[in-house]
């Protein structure tokens, strides 16, 4: 499988010319031939928009997801973009993912929102998302929710290949782009597509720093500071390689019974 990220520099952007600069980016050879292209977390609208976001969210299968569906069946690849996703009153940060024939795949909704705006504009999300896509089974996380260990593991235990994490990350993290993320592929053994954007949207410095990391921990693209579209193969054969080498899921079952054992006081949730 050929994944595609769009790391793209729109900030104050309109829905249109964020939609005229992705079909370019789709011509990119970068992308040429990606059985999927990934785009930030907030696509649609920008993340530093905050007092806006009420007025901009739309339903998932609102204008702006017809068309990305649109885009999808012209260049012949699946898109996963964010979005401000309005359900009735609530509104959850939210990433679509549009098979290439326009229909859509899966949802995912932000499970962590860090301390800020999104903690008064968003509603958590509170499922899981793993989806089947060729012989691959991919989990979706958007921004925070990779940034927690549980969640990645549990990801990995229900059988996922990858994780896809569309983001919003400014310079000052930069550990989370270039150290967190990479451990997260190796101590599931996994890839890990992690989606940014760059320059700067008004008082937000994005770090970019885009990346696929391997299941080994090691980067196969990694993108600069701009505006850049990266990509990578993923190989299953990879994946069992990594986990035959370090077998951390198998191991943990065991390290967890063992802890309980001894430990019958600690909290499960814990271990």
């Amino acid at each position: 499988m050929r994944i595609a990220v769009y790391q793209c520099a729109l900030g104050g952007s309109s829905r249109e010319e964020r939609l005229r600069r992705l079909r370019i980016a789709l011509r990119d050879p970068q992308a040429a031939g990606a059985d999927l292209v990934v785009c930030p977390e907030l696509f649609m609208t920008g993340y530093n928009v905050s007092e806006d976001i009420g007025r901009l969210a739309e339903p998932v299968d609102g204008p702006f997801a017809q068309s990305i569906a649109c885009l999808a069946r012209e260049h012949g690849t699946a898109i996963l973009y964010g979005y401000p996703e309005r359900e009735g009153p609530r509104i959850y940060n939210s990433a679509a993912w549009i098979c290439r024939d326009g229909a859509l795949l899966a949802n995912h909704r932000k499970l962590a929102l860090p301390p800020g705006f999104e903690t008064h504009s968003f509603e958590r999300g509170d499922e899981a998302t793993v989806v089947t896509f060729g012989h691959f089974k991919l989990a979706l996380l958007v921004c925070y929710d990779i940034e927690f260990p549980e969640v990645v593991r549990g990801m990995a235990l229900q059988g996922a290949h990858a994780v896809i994490a569309p983001t919003a990350l400014t310079s000052n993290w930069s550990s989370v782009a270039t150290r967190m993320v990479p451990t997260r592929a190796l101590e599931n053994g996994l890839y890990v597509i992690y989606a940014n954007h760059a320059g700067r949207e008004r008082d937000a410095d994005y770090l970019g720093a885009s990346c696929i990391v391997g299941p080994d921990g090691e980067d196969l693209a990694r993108a600069g500071l701009g505006e850049q579209v990266v990509s990578a193969n993923l190989d299953l054969t990879a994946i069992t390689r990594a986990r035959l080498r370090l077998p951390y899921l198998n191991d943990v079952a065991r390290l967890g019974s063992r802890l309980r054992s001894q430990l019958p006081n600690a909290k499960r949730s814990l271990i």
